[in-house]
């Protein structure tokens, strides 16, 4: 990428005192007080990394008192403050007023009113600094820079910049009124009349490789203007609208649609695709698992950011081999990064290829887009990079020839774990002891099974019949196979994974419901899953863990050893919904959306195991991202899984089979993007009214089976 990428934005108040905005690659984070300090990890970020690492507003030698920290709209935020009182006083008359905007960049336009009386002196003082650290070298407080710092400062801008090797990053810092410069303090003395106020507003812009990046909020220009703001818009227009007597529901489905536009990104190249960021803050770049499952799931919501998503996917899909990056001839990137140390980091790469479950979930969403009857011309457009995850898919993702896709990293640089559990003890046996790779997890084979049926389907709608039967026979040959290998019949659950040495890794884990949801399962053992799924040991009460109470490394507030995903759950209802398990799936989804308020009406994405009936309420995990791609996706998820909507362009049908829960009531979903138009959907108990059903389809009443 020469550019860096756009977006729409976010903003949200944390629960910690922590406020962060976020405007695509650029991103913000400080405490509730406006202040960015530099042994947190806070500060202003763009491209994976940080241009600001200190922002310090004092009046009067000290730190204003915060009153209130609010989010004006997805990437703004205002901050009020007064003096702090002086001895002997309960009051100030002096309040702080700050507004921040972020976007390639930041303005911030700070007031100080005078509601007193008399004049009033006023010392302010901005502290500045800028480490140029890396992303993760912030996030996991290890900032050690090794390049040339400097700085200069005169009239009224302030200039710092790193180098190291070929690697350089300034940033400017300009003052609308100049103050006078102290090493890298900006200072200002005045007089402030009574009920009168004075003010200056603070812009930084980036500078990267020599080329300076300009802001998009400037001072002395209207914000209203931006470009976020207008994208932001239309995507409020073009969204379906959802009515649901449920408050807590509605307000989440809210919370949802706004947190992806948040995270919709812009390619400069290619301006009209749309891809999804995995999360923010420290996740805004494009992931190839987090961005595929996320566009699935919000296809209810916007079809282009599959159509965007899978369409960038295959511009940067594997050609050769390179062990470094992990990169293979048809293989699917997990993650780009393009900050200082993106070459040290995940294999050495700008790209790393290192997902043992991009590849297949790239045919699954290619195949969904095909039911959809989306753009078809440009979704066939991309059956070429389909057959070449095909190929991946039994040359380099086979490893050892027996049908099963297995990872293993090919440098000490990659991650040890390549499927959604990717921390480093993420795959491990019931006691506790680590898998060792070749590793073969359930769900990668699910999708494979899935992404099989899906280009079968394209086969049969162009006529090539043979290829659509031995697509078939290659899907039901791995079912029957999974089915004898995975299951394990004294434990009665599926094996998470087969080992180097084809062990069933035996760890009861949520991974059976992706399973379900890819329709891999026999039906005649789906009833022993969905009671595993829904056992004490797995269901917390707020939702189905990542590992079983009771194995030996649970944990409950581990990253995936006993902790709680939303976006898990939320593939784990739809795959219950879909082996007809209506009443796991709606005590799935009430356990999440009974958790949302907790989080500021946002499912954050992920958060402590511990039992409901142990804590009557949920208990957050310290690092997770907020908002977060497939976090945010979950409740639109829910509503298609309630809706039981699965079209089917290829048969010429659109299934809809609604399953309400009692407690959702009634919902109502008006211009649902289908088929170059838009449907609305009302349900009320037993009733159900479709209407702008498009000619030539039939609705069909009965949900969709899980068979091929």
């Amino acid at each position: 990428m020469t550019n860096p990428w756009a977006t729409s934005a976010s903003a949200s108040l944390g629960t910690h005192g922590v406020v962060t905005l976020v405007e695509g690659s650029a991103f913000c984070i400080s405490g509730r007080t406006g202040n960015v300090h530099p042994t947190n990890p806070e500060g202003l970020f763009f491209r994976d990394t940080r241009f600001l690492s200190r922002l310090e507003l004092r009046l009067n030698g000290a730190v204003p008192e915060p009153l209130s920290a609010t989010t004006l709209d997805p990437f703004s935020a205002a901050f009020v403050a007064r003096d702090q009182p002086g001895a002997g006083r309960a009051d100030s008359h002096l309040v702080v007023f700050r507004r921040r905007y972020v976007g390639r960049g930041m303005r911030e336009d700070i007031v100080i009113r005078n509601f007193g009386a008399e004049a009033a002196f006023c010392s302010i003082e901005i502290d500045v600094d800028c480490d140029f650290a890396d992303i993760f070298e912030v996030k996991e407080m290890r900032v050690q820079k090794m390049g040339e710092l400097s700085m200069t400062a005169e009239h009224s801008r302030m200039e710092f910049s790193y180098q190291r090797g070929a690697f350089r990053r300034s940033t400017l810092v300009d003052f609308s009124t100049p103050p006078h410069f102290s090493d890298r303090i900006a200072n200002y003395e005045v007089i402030v009349p009574p009920g009168a106020e004075w003010s200056t507003c603070l812009q930084v812009t980036t500078v990267i490789d020599g080329e300076v990046i300009e802001p998009r909020y400037r001072c002395g220009q209207p914000v209203e203007r931006a470009k976020p703001v207008e994208r932001l818009e239309e995507w409020r227009r073009r969204l379906p609208v959802v009515e649901v007597e449920h408050a807590t529901f509605r307000k989440l489905l809210d919370r949802s649609t706004e947190d992806l536009a948040a995270l919709r990104l812009f390619d400069p190249e290619h301006p009209e695709r749309v891809v999804v960021a995995a999360g923010a803050p420290w996740f805004m770049t494009l992931f190839g698992r987090d961005s595929l499952l996320t566009s699935w799931m919000g296809m209810m919501a916007d079809p282009d950011l599959a159509l965007g998503t899978l369409q960038t996917l295959a511009r940067y899909q594997g050609k050769e081999v390179n062990a470094l990056t992990e990169e293979e001839p048809g293989r699917i990137l997990h993650e780009m990064r393009v900050g200082e140390t993106a070459e040290l980091s995940l294999g050495g790469g700008r790209v790393y290829y290192g997902s043992a479950d991009a590849t297949p979930l790239f045919v699954m969403l290619l195949g969904e887009l095909q039911r959809w009857g989306y753009k078809q011309s440009e979704v066939d457009a991309l059956l070429p990079a389909a057959d070449r995850a095909l190929e991946w898919i039994a040359q380099h993702g086979d490893r050892d020839g027996d049908g099963y896709v297995e990872y293993e990293r090919t440098s000490d640089r990659g991650l040890r774990n390549q499927g959604w559990k990717d921390s480093w003890d993420g795959v491990t046996f019931a006691d506790g002891a680590l898998a060792e790779p070749p590793i073969a997890l359930c769900e990668v084979q699910a999708y494979v099974y899935a992404a099989y049926v899906a280009r079968s389907h394209f086969a049969t709608e162009h006529g090539d019949a043979d290829l659509a039967e031995d697509l078939r026979k290659k899907a039901l040959s791995l079912k029957e196979s999974y089915n004898r290998d995975f299951w394990l019949e004294d434990q009665g659950w599926y094996a998470m994974a087969l080992d180097a040495d084809k062990r069933p890794v035996d760890a009861l884990v949520s991974n059976m419901g992706h399973c379900l949801w890819a329709g891999i399962v026999d039906t005649d053992r789906a009833r022993i899953v969905a009671d595993r799924l829904m056992g004490d040991e797995l269901f917390s009460g707020w939702g189905v863990r990542t590992l079983a109470a009771g194995m030996g490394r649970f944990n409950p507030i581990s990253y995936h050893n006993g902790s709680v995903w939303p976006h898990d759950n939320a593939i784990a209802a739809a795959g219950l919904m879909r082996y007809g398990f209506v009443d796991e799936a709606h005590r799935v989804m009430e356990a999440l959306v009974s958790a949302a308020p907790y989080f500021d009406d946002r499912l954050p994405e992920l958060f402590a195991g511990f039992s409901r009936a142990e804590l009557p309420f949920p208990v957050s995990y310290p690092t997770s991202c907020s908002p977060q791609a497939w976090a945010a996706a979950t409740p639109l998820l829910f509503l298609r899984t309630m809706l039981r909507l699965e079209p089917d362009i290829r048969n010429a049908e659109l299934r809809i089979a609604p399953a309400i829960p009692e407690w959702a009531g009634r919902i109502r979903v008006n211009d649902v993007p289908f088929m170059g138009g838009h449907l609305s959907i009302e349900v009320e108990g037993e009733r159900m009214h479709v209407t702008a059903l498009p000619e030539g389809l039939s609705l069909v009443h009965t949900p969709r089976r899980p068979t091929f």
